[in-house]
């Protein structure tokens, strides 16, 4: 008899509470330390916390992965009730996250730990498509190896309105090579093979730079349209959020388009006014 499947995530996948509750999702947060003290992410310690201490006195949170005694605690509590876990993590490229729950997962059994080699709502896609696999009455254990096969098929970029949070954070190899121009430019931020790149760059107002990266990330794409993510860490205002929903939907054909804020982890070295669509290609 195959065992109900959990699918969970660390909390840089940036779920709504909508989404959570939507698909049963768990999850297991990071920590963000400033000076002396520690909070969970998403947990009483908002982005625009970050930001008003980052601008009162230039300090930066650190950020530091859950450890192999809190992933095991974590698992069990689904084990424990006979649950099989299909578990989603960010880039090992940018984090220990992945290589904590992978020990934890060692020593426990239908425990299928997925390095996604991705960050934010691209990890939200996947977790999507492994929660419907789930509901299909896949096992865990196919669920795992699907979204393996599809992984790569996702496309996870941003844009950024400043380059100081990335380029303080050292996150982003392709940043220093910016120089002089970093003020200035709007960078589309990709990830490649598990890693941030530069792609793009953009000049000019950021309501004008979203829709003209809005347009290149969707125009001639063959994009799966069950489920796109607008994702934003703060600081845009509501009605231009509510005109690239619907320049989104415009040009992927997607109806249901997931507005998502980012939480701190992502924040911490993406900066406010940051904005990415997410998508699986086809």
């Amino acid at each position: 008899m195959s065992k109900p499947v959990m699918i969970t995530t660390d909390s840089t996948a940036d779920f709504s509470p909508e989404l959570i509750t939507r698909y049963g999702f768990r999850t297991i947060p990071l920590t963000i330390r400033l000076g002396d003290e520690s909070f969970y992410d998403g947990d009483h310690f908002t982005p625009e916390d970050m930001y008003k201490r980052y601008h009162e006195d230039g300090t930066l949170p650190k950020t530091a992965s859950p450890s192999i005694e809190e992933f095991t605690a974590f698992f069990e509590q689904f084990t424990g009730q006979g649950c099989a876990v299909v578990h989603l993590d960010i880039s090992s490229e940018l984090s220990n996250t992945c290589n904590a729950a992978r020990l934890a997962a060692d020593e426990m059994e239908d425990v299928h730990v997925i390095d996604t080699r991705l960050l934010s709502t691209g990890i939200a896609l996947l977790a999507i498509e492994a929660a419907e696999c789930r509901d299909r009455g896949m096992e865990a254990a196919e669920i795992a190896a699907h979204i393996e096969d599809i992984k790569e098929k996702v496309s996870t970029s941003f844009v950024l309105d400043t380059l100081e949070f990335l380029w303080k954070g050292g996150r982003c190899s392709g940043v220093t090579a910016l120089g002089a121009n970093l003020l200035k430019i709007k960078p589309c931020i990709v990830m490649a093979d598990g890693k941030l790149d530069v792609g793009k760059k953009y000049r000019g107002k950021m309501e004008s730079v979203y829709k003209k990266y809005i347009a290149d990330m969707l125009t001639g794409k063959k994009i799966r349209t069950g489920h796109i993510f607008l994702t934003e860490s703060g600081e845009i205002r509501p009605e231009i959020l509510d005109e690239l929903e619907q320049l989104i939907k415009d040009l992927s054909g997607c109806k249901e388009v997931h507005r998502t804020r980012a939480g701190c982890t992502i924040s911490t070295h993406c900066g406010p006014r940051t904005m990415g669509v997410l998508f699986i290609e086809q």
